[in-house]
């Protein structure tokens, strides 16, 4: 590596990093521009034996990349070049990131790692917030305060902080979670430090990465003859847009296909209301009716049905006029969606719904409202994942649940009582000001009572 290489510390050592961030800056290398690399690390110790193992083979593995049509291609990713152990006191992703010539600090985390409330403002009632604000590194916001700390005492030069997630306006949304932070915590010093210093660009990514399997490395070893004990899979499409907002410099990703724009937000909405949300009603339902996979979902005309109408009729009205064709876009993440050799998991992809239906869902819902339009189409996504809930709460999933914004005892009271769909429609973190809004909770409930119909007869289409 070449002594004036330039350090990206990212956070976050999973699948979808080595498969979008690590492939991008990989390509760059590829060309021949080394001026990059990629120093990786975890903030919490989930990871541990996936960077051990990846600092036996010296920060390389393969990615395996398959299309709709089942052409499957390999290559070594060589960006990631430094491995950063994991400790409690973070000692060296501290150092790295104190470290002059790190000049980005990127960090992929789910919806909820955000720790945000219904109006984007950080939760600090949050026991997890409470925590770090009490010395503990277990969030983003307590882990960067460790790191910038010791960074302005070392040399304070600028950094730019990059969201890597499915987050709207995740850089402004994180910019103002981590300030937030920083005041509570009563470091003034590094507060100004980091308004002075940082900037946090809004991203947009894209790429479905389903959790790796042992398969994989059964398919390289085949392929290409490697033995690799870390390979990643991932569909062959990939997009990454982000705000040309970097304080200390960046990759030429531009010449590897990054779209670099002054503003994400048109991208952004296409893919969060579009992509992001058909993923999730397509999981709550393909579970509903007894199906894994979410290829198999959209093999159901159905359920497919139920993508087409939200798109159609809610989503492209609400964010048109638009600088992309959104038709064609929804065309594009069917068949996406629809690829068999992605075995992308209902599981996987319904998790953590209590922070995707607020941030993917109910900005349509509002918008058709607010515009005089009833969101028929739309209420189905909600209407889906509250009979989610219920079969979670009756013990009826095929799998173990995870959300981390769930509270367990709160939820099982909520379904234990008299009528817990009112609960649930009257909540304004799920809903926002819909929640008091009684044409919604009529449609709601036609709308849930209309399902249970369906759920009797899956493979029917749901009339209108």
């Amino acid at each position: 590596m070449q002594n004036d290489t330039s350090i990206w510390m990212h956070l976050g050592a999973s699948a979808f990093h080595r498969a979008h961030q690590a492939w991008y800056l990989h390509k760059l290398i590829e060309q021949g521009d080394e001026r990059w690399s990629i120093a990786l690390g975890n903030i919490r110790n989930d990871a541990t034996p996936l960077l051990d193992t990846l600092r036996k083979q010296n920060g390389e593995y393969v990615l395996e990349t398959v299309s709709p049509e089942g052409q499957r291609h390999y290559e070594k990713i060589t960006s990631i070049r430094k491995i950063l152990s994991w400790d409690e006191k973070l000692t060296s992703i501290i150092k790295q990131g104190s470290d002059k010539k790190t000049k980005v600090i990127a960090f992929t985390v789910t919806e909820a790692g955000y720790y945000l409330t219904h109006d984007h403002k950080l939760d600090l009632e949050h026991p997890d917030i409470q925590a770090d604000l009490h010395g503990k590194n277990n969030t983003l916001y307590g882990a960067l305060h460790v790191i910038l700390a010791e960074r302005m005492k070392q040399n304070g030069s600028p950094i730019t902080l990059l969201s890597c997630d499915n987050v709207r306006h995740n850089g402004k949304h994180f910019r103002t979670g981590f300030l937030t932070f920083l005041k509570h915590a009563g470091s003034t010093a590094l507060y100004n430090w980091v308004h002075d210093n940082t900037t946090s660009p809004n991203a947009m990514v894209d790429r479905i990465t389903p959790r790796p399997t042992a398969e994989i490395a059964e398919r390289v070893k085949k392929a290409i003859g490697i033995d690799d004990s870390v390979p990643v899979m991932a569909e062959s499409f990939i997009q990454w847009v982000i705000e040309d907002n970097f304080i200390a410099g960046r990759p030429a990703l531009e010449n590897v296909g990054v779209t670099m724009v002054n503003s994400v937000q048109p991208w952004e909405e296409a893919k969060i209301r579009i992509l992001n949300a058909s993923h999730s009603c397509l999981a709550w339902a393909g579970t509903l009716t007894g199906l894994t996979y979410i290829y198999e979902d959209v093999r159901s005309t159905a359920i497919k049905q139920f993508v087409w109408n939200y798109v159609s009729q809610d989503v492209i009205p609400s964010l048109s006029p638009s600088p992309l064709n959104l038709a064609e876009y929804r065309d594009i993440i069917l068949e996406r969606f629809g690829n068999p050799y992605i075995k992308d998991t209902n599981q996987r992809v319904a998790a953590d719904g209590l922070a995707k239906l607020p941030g993917f869902i109910t900005p349509t819902l509002l918008d058709c409202y607010k515009t005089g339009r009833t969101p028929k189409a739309t209420a189905i996504l909600p209407g889906l994942f509250f009979l989610f809930l219920q079969h979670w709460y009756e013990g009826k999933l095929p799998y173990h649940y995870q959300d981390s914004l769930m509270n367990t005892n709160s939820y099982q009271r909520i379904f234990a009582s008299v009528n817990p769909l009112e609960h649930y429609i009257t909540d304004k973190t799920l809903f926002s000001t819909l929640a008091n809004n009684h044409d919604f909770h009529s449609l709601m409930q036609q709308t849930v009572d209309r399902l249970k119909q369906w759920l009797t007869m899956p493979k029917t289409p749901l009339t209108r």
